[in-house]
């Protein structure tokens, strides 16, 4: 796990232009042929949430701000509800790079230390590796994640170290 200053993160996603969304702005840049940039923020209202893959507990809900979820490089918002809402151990075939925008996570990946992801905080989750995460704030977590393949979730049976 690797966790990094707020400002840096923040200023890393913004220079990668990570914070992007799947609706296309008009202009100069998209007139071009070149994809135009956007920003989007957890609260916006233009957001499309949808129920999180069923292997979560109802409440948790995913938006997708940029590509193709079945295709590689998609992000997207996940966002679960506070006090306690648990997503259960799980992997994905695609790495995972995660920036927690809002709320307290409590995260652990199979073979480290348990952490708590406070907002600004980034983890790193390479594919296939076990994980599961509990938000702990009274408010929910949202997470703003980039993965490298398409989206998927799979329930881990085992128990994690």
């Amino acid at each position: 796990m690797i966790k990094g200053s707020a400002s840096g993160v923040a200023a890393a996603l913004l220079m990668a232009g990570l914070l992007g969304c799947a609706d296309r702005a008009a202009g100069p840049a998209a007139a071009a042929g070149v994809e135009a940039p956007l920003t989007r923020l957890a609260q916006d209202a233009a957001l499309q949430w949808a129920p999180c893959p069923a292997i979560f507990p109802a409440g948790c809900e995913i938006a997708v701000l940029h590509g193709d979820p079945a295709q590689p490089n998609a992000d997207v918002f996940l966002r679960a509800p506070g006090g306690g809402y648990r997503l259960p151990a799980h992997t994905h075939t695609s790495a995972e790079q995660m920036m927690l925008a809002a709320g307290e996570l409590a995260v652990h990946y199979q073979g480290a230390e348990a952490t708590m992801l406070t907002a600004g905080e980034y983890a790193y989750g390479p594919a296939g590796l076990p994980h599961e995460a509990t938000c702990v704030s009274a408010e929910p977590c949202v997470l703003f994640i980039a993965f490298e393949g398409p989206v998927d979730a799979t329930p881990f049976e085992g128990e994690l170290e």
